[in-house]
């Protein structure tokens, strides 16, 4: 999919600016035409010979350079079907968030009409910076895609996210993220559950869990990319509305049963992906309950399984749960998918790592019937939107 296709590719500076030129490398291999823009900074940590060498193109430095064809530098490049930014420092986001256009880079990426491919590199509290943070997501709104960091041991010494994934990584997500989407789910409804439940005890106090809704929101916007029309009903998640998808906020199991039984009838998929409480207080004090005796107890009671009455009226459509579980994954995963009736259930155990509540990765098995007994495959430590990705297609393979 890649040969034929006109690919610039910024490169700024990082100390993983030496991760572009193998990429540059194996895109002109696959019979893409490259070409390459670097900022200054990117100059003290890569000859721009190298990358001219393995892309066979010249590189692309200045602004206001001259050219025998009379081009415009920044407009010459910015013409591609992608445009692939890697690394991508605090920097250039910044630059391309305001739409500053200060050097050749910046001022091609505002001029730029193909996708936009950033792959943040950085220290890892410049990454998690509520400035950088709000211009990937500024980015985001517009369009842009992102290749997410890796987490491990920095370049200043420390560890967390931040690092450049490696080679192997890029390659892939540069190939889905310049293919085609495949509309694998066109013209179906989805309907997907999102995060926790509150539960509250007095309007200050409730019962919950730890759900971040970050696999729900994957799962929207995966299905989304497939084609489908989606309803995300989302419990109290720090997570924006995503674009382009219909979203309803609930905060209580009781307002997530009556939000799904309203889309229900119009869905033909439904991802049950939420961590709905399983109980709620019995009764709900009317202000701040004051401290009294030390063995004071609360009186709860079961709230509406939500999963299992949409099974019982599951008809054609198709029905697909969670289970997070701190032991007996696989067995007690299987109960539920036969007890409410599901058509494929993805088991988490929240205690491994990498695998628990608020990660933006996940360890999951899948099962699904098979006749009269269940099949699981075990999948491999994903990030959550990779994980979304195939397991719409797994579900896509099901209608």
């Amino acid at each position: 999919m890649i040969a034929g296709k006109r690919l610039t590719i910024g490169i700024t500076g990082g100390i993983s600016a030496y991760k572009a030129a193998d990429i540059v490398s194996w895109l002109n291999q696959q019979g893409a035409v490259v070409r390459v823009v670097m900022t200054e900074s990117a100059c003290r940590f890569i000859m721009p010979l190298t990358l001219k060498t393995l892309s066979g193109q010249p590189v692309a430095l200045d602004i206001f350079s001259e050219s025998a064809d009379f081009t415009v530098p920044h407009i010459d490049v910015a013409d591609c079907d992608a445009f692939i930014v890697i690394p991508a420092t605090a920097n250039i986001l910044a630059k391309a968030a305001l739409g500053l256009a200060d050097d050749l880079l910046s001022a091609a990426l505002l001029a730029t009409t193909a996708p936009i491919i950033f792959a943040p590199a950085m220290n890892l509290h410049m990454y998690a910076n509520a400035a950088t943070q709000h211009n990937i997501s500024i980015l985001k709104d517009r369009g842009c895609c992102f290749i997410e960091p890796a987490e491990g041991r920095l370049a200043c010494g420390s560890v967390g996210k931040g690092r450049l994934p490696d080679t192997e990584i890029l390659k892939n997500e540069i190939t889905r993220l310049t293919e085609p989407p495949k509309l694998l789910l066109n013209d179906k409804k989805v309907l997907i559950t999102a995060g926790p439940t509150h539960e509250y005890i007095d309007p200050v106090r409730y019962i919950g869990n730890r759900s971040s809704g970050k696999m729900g929101y994957a799962l929207a916007e995966a299905a989304t990319n497939a084609g489908a029309e989606v309803t995300l009903i989302s419990g109290p998640v720090a997570l924006s509305d995503p674009p382009n998808i219909f979203t309803e906020r609930v905060k209580s199991a009781d307002e997530m049963y009556e939000a799904v039984w309203r889309h229900y009838p119009a869905a033909d998929i439904v991802i049950m992906a939420a961590a709905v409480a399983d109980f709620k207080p019995k009764h709900t004090a009317a202000h701040k309950i004051k401290k009294g005796s030390p063995d004071q107890c609360l009186a709860l009671c079961a709230n509406r399984d939500i999963a299992a009455s949409l099974g019982q009226n599951k008809g054609n459509k198709l029905l697909i749960g969670f289970a997070a579980e701190t032991e007996n994954l696989i067995e007690y995963a299987t109960i539920k998918l036969k007890q409410k009736n599901l058509d494929m259930i993805l088991a988490n155990h929240v205690l491994s790592p990498g695998a628990g509540f608020d990660a933006d990765t996940n360890i999951i098995s899948l099962i699904r019937r098979s006749g009269d007994n269940v099949q699981v495959n075990e999948w491999p430590l994903l990030t959550k939107k990779e994980l979304a990705r195939r397991l719409i297609t797994e579900i896509a393979g099901l209608t």
